[in-house]
């Protein structure tokens, strides 16, 4: 299993997905990791997510998370899915003494110093900055890199891809999460596999 840092590194777009329809998990992991997009979020938000992990494990390549993680039971279920790594919309201390007492890679999310001291503390040191618009922006994580320079995020909420480069540039964004990637509505493989295409070579924009 790899550690947070190399995963967050794998690509500069983590797709945040929301699998409504469980015949789309396949095609769709497919058409991202063609696109270069390797590394899948599968949110919990709905009934379908477990089961669109153990699909998608399928797809030569990609390396599937689980996202919208609310406690220790959803954890344990995500990796007997299969789930590679944990994303959390918040950090809690269950979570992450589970997280780091079992060796899972863990991207617990945070929206101000009290959560990334509260992080370190743990010795967590990879976060996702959640909601990243809603809690002030590239304003508010140039602040918050300033007193924890050795912090790295992953920005995810509101990021869109006429805005993702200009987070990525940032020197503490190891990369960001979206779900632009996944147009709303019937899904369309080959626009998927472009618009992950165009993600994927976002890096170092």
């Amino acid at each position: 299993m790899s550690d947070i840092e190399t995963i967050m590194r794998t690509a500069p777009v983590i797709p945040v997905l929301v699998i409504d329809d469980l015949a789309h998990a396949l095609p769709l992991a497919q058409a991202l990791v063609a696109g270069g997009l390797r590394v899948l979020e599968v949110t919990l938000r709905t009934r379908h997510g477990l089961d669109a992990i153990r699909a998608m494990k399928a797809v030569p390549g990609a390396i599937v998370g689980a996202g919208t993680v609310l406690d220790v039971p959803q954890l344990e279920a995500s990796l007997t899915a299969g789930a590679e790594f944990i994303v959390s919309p918040g950090l809690t201390d269950p979570l992450a003494r589970f997280a780091r007492a079992n060796n899972v890679p863990f991207l617990p999310g945070v929206s101000d110093a009290s959560d990334i001291m509260r992080g370190l503390d743990h010795g967590l040191d990879r976060f996702k900055f959640f909601p990243a618009e809603a809690s002030g922006g590239l304003p508010a994580l140039r602040a918050l890199s300033g007193p924890f320079g050795q912090v790295r995020f992953c920005p995810t909420g509101g990021i869109t891809a006429a805005t993702a480069a200009t987070w990525l540039a940032e020197p503490a964004v190891l990369c960001v999460g979206g779900s632009w990637v996944v147009p709303k509505g019937p899904l369309d493989v080959g626009r998927v596999e472009t618009l992950a295409r165009e993600a994927a070579g976002l890096r170092g924009a």
